[in-house]
């Protein structure tokens, strides 16, 4: 086993068990040269969206390390279902039904096929990303190499910091440091949050013990774009926004919203 691989056990927890998705769809999208490679990516639609009309809008979502589409849909649905919108969640390659090994090397061009899946779709209408944890990684290297509408990012680990300043002390950085030279490039989300420009929502967990939040914080105050900062107090990494939160990030994604579909105002 290589040190890389190593890396990606400690990091990934994939998983393959079948997941209903009640009015979902899946597609089947080719991340490269590999013709038998298939990235899994489940679809659905508010109920904003008339029986015979079509989304004025797309919101393609990422999902964490041991994460799966299929839940990733449902709730980013959730979370706009006042838009006219599809979500397209994607599972990297190794979870769900998507082909291949679980590898932090394989989420980037993964994620971008899917994006390029969903464009020639979606033509000139708006795409929105969204990702919680290492999610927000996959939407950060998206939205550094294309055109997004804007993002909503939950608790985004800067992987590379976090190796080395959380867990570097103790073993000297003999471990952390070849660790961390291991995250792709990709998965660099301080250098991509510093080359989009898209308007963002970070939202973040107060009491964070998977990633704390002085690290989410700094991927926020990185990023280069226009972007809205909601605390969530009292919230650990996967909880969900408590009531004022949640009423806080539907107002953000109002603005996201007004700013990519109607023009900004």
């Amino acid at each position: 086993m290589t040190f890389g691989s190593c890396v990606d056990r400690l990091v990934l927890y994939p998983s393959n068990q079948p997941v209903p998705v009640p009015g979902g769809s899946k597609i089947t999208v080719n991340p490269g040269p590999d013709k038998a490679a298939e990235v899994e990516v489940w679809s659905l639609r508010t109920a904003a969206i008339a029986p015979t009309s079509q989304p004025q809008a797309f919101v393609l979502a990422f999902i964490g390390n041991a994460d799966r589409a299929e839940y990733a849909a449902q709730r980013t649905v959730e979370d706009w279902a006042d838009r006219p919108v599809e979500v397209w969640a994607v599972n990297y390659p190794g979870y769900g039904g998507s082909t291949g090994p679980a590898r932090l090397a394989t989420i980037g061009p993964a994620v971008l096929a899917a994006y390029d899946a969903l464009r020639a779709i979606a033509g000139p209408r708006p795409i929105f990303l969204s990702g919680m944890s290492l999610g927000t990684a996959a939407a950060l290297h998206v939205s550094a190499n294309r055109p997004v509408a804007g993002l909503v990012l939950q608790n985004p680990p800067p992987l590379r910091k976090m190796i080395l300043e959380r867990y570097g002390w103790w073993n000297l950085w003999l471990i952390a440091g070849p660790a961390a030279l291991h995250i792709p490039s990709d998965l660099d989300s301080l250098a991509n949050a510093r080359r989009t420009t898209a308007p963002a929502v970070f939202l973040l967990a107060q009491e964070d013990q998977v990633v704390p939040p002085r690290f989410a914080r700094a991927v926020a105050d990185a990023y280069a774009g226009e972007k809205r900062l909601i605390p969530l107090p009292g919230a650990d990494h996967n909880d969900s926004p408590a009531p004022a939160q949640e009423a806080e990030l539907h107002a953000a994604i109002d603005w996201l919203w007004d700013r990519s579909v109607k023009g900004e105002k």
